[in-house]
């Protein structure tokens, strides 16, 4: 327990952070699973779609520092490489 009126806040606003970066995170793993399962059934212009989508949550996601600018490269990357194999 925080013992003084700060370090209560600090908890506060640590937990509401801790919990967008979490729902941001999220939303990139949900992306790159639909994307998966478009790739395996093989529909082109669903993939191309997606793939944007991927894209977008990354770089919203390494914007705010949820997470790592590298990281979101490349993921979009290994991505674009995993639908170019579908063609």
């Amino acid at each position: 327990m925080a013992h003084s009126k700060s370090a209560a806040k600090r908890l506060r606003q640590s937990f509401k952070r801790r919990m967008f970066n979490r729902m941001r995170k999220s939303r990139i793993k949900t992306s790159e699973n639909t994307l998966n399962e478009k790739i395996k059934a093989g529909d082109k212009a669903a993939v191309s779609e997606q793939l944007a989508k991927c894209y977008s949550e990354l770089d919203k996601a390494a914007k705010v520092g949820a997470i790592h600018i590298n990281k979101a490269n490349r993921k979009k990357q290994r991505l674009a490489q995993r639908a170019a194999k579908m063609a």
